[in-house]
């Protein structure tokens, strides 16, 4: 698998920490150019040291996912630099801000839809934009990962069930939308639009973000597990795609659910 993404540049939001940071190791190990994306500067950097120690290529830029500045101008910056190689973005970052009906902050609330589902829409819209005028024969990629909590209820998570499942819903949209977006040929064959748009719908992982919940690490997926499946969609022939793919940890306790 090793540089079976040689010459691809990728966009991975959420890279300083987390299943972020194990997806930028994941796809530089596959030979992918990682572009490191969070708020935070120096989570983002030692994810960069990490893939460049390793022998891999990263950079790092500063994306708040909730502004649409800032995600306009990552976006636009990127295809400046690196053109169409730029042809990757995964949308990781994502958090949590547990909370009860009668007790949730409407602050915390906005903040969790902002980052969850409003936030990777508009940057997987701009990233579309750019690269609708591929020429024939390139496919771009867009990864989402959603949660298994976009297809669950659970009490206290109010805020995070439901902009995951806004977020796997929007992914639906998008993927129909694109596909109508085909061209037909004048044979009557079609040309798919350049890019795929994937999702996962990955079960507790061993991640920071977890660690308000108490859950036992035996009982949750290292993140590698599931940044080698982003890899492997990414890597998936052209002519296919994949949806949704769930991942769950082999002892999750309450699955299937």
């Amino acid at each position: 698998m090793a540089g079976e993404l040689k010459g691809r540049v990728a966009l991975v939001t959420g890279g300083a920490s987390g299943l972020g940071r194990a997806t930028c190791v994941s796809l530089a190990e596959a030979g992918a150019h990682v572009v490191v994306a969070d708020i935070d500067a120096d989570g983002s950097a030692r994810t960069r040291d990490l893939v460049t120690d390793a022998g891999g290529s990263a950079e790092v830029v500063s994306l708040d996912v909730t502004d649409d500045g800032s995600r306009r101008a990552v976006v636009a910056s990127l295809f400046e630099q690196h053109g169409d190689a730029f042809d990757v973005l995964v949308n990781v970052a994502g958090i949590d801000r547990p909370g009860y009906v009668t007790d949730i902050d409407l602050d915390d609330y906005r903040r969790v839809m902002a980052v969850n589902c409003e936030g990777p829409v508009f940057l997987t819209s701009e990233f579309v934009k750019r690269v609708q005028d591929l020429p024939e024969g390139r496919t771009a990629d867009v990864v989402h990962v959603v949660s298994l909590s976009a297809i669950t209820s659970g009490s206290g998570a109010i805020a995070y069930n439901g902009s995951k499942a806004g977020f796997l819903n929007a992914t639906r949209c998008i993927q129909r939308e694109l596909r109508e977006k085909a061209v037909t040929l004048p044979d009557g064959s079609e040309r798919p639009f350049p890019c795929r748009v994937q999702s996962v719908i990955p079960a507790a992982m061993d991640t920071p973000m977890m660690e308000q919940w108490g859950i036992p690490s035996h009982l949750m997926m290292p993140p590698s597990a599931v940044a080698d499946t982003v890899r492997t969609l990414l890597l998936l022939h052209p002519a296919a795609f994949v949806p949704e793919m769930q991942i769950v940890p082999r002892l999750e306790p309450n699955f299937p659910r």
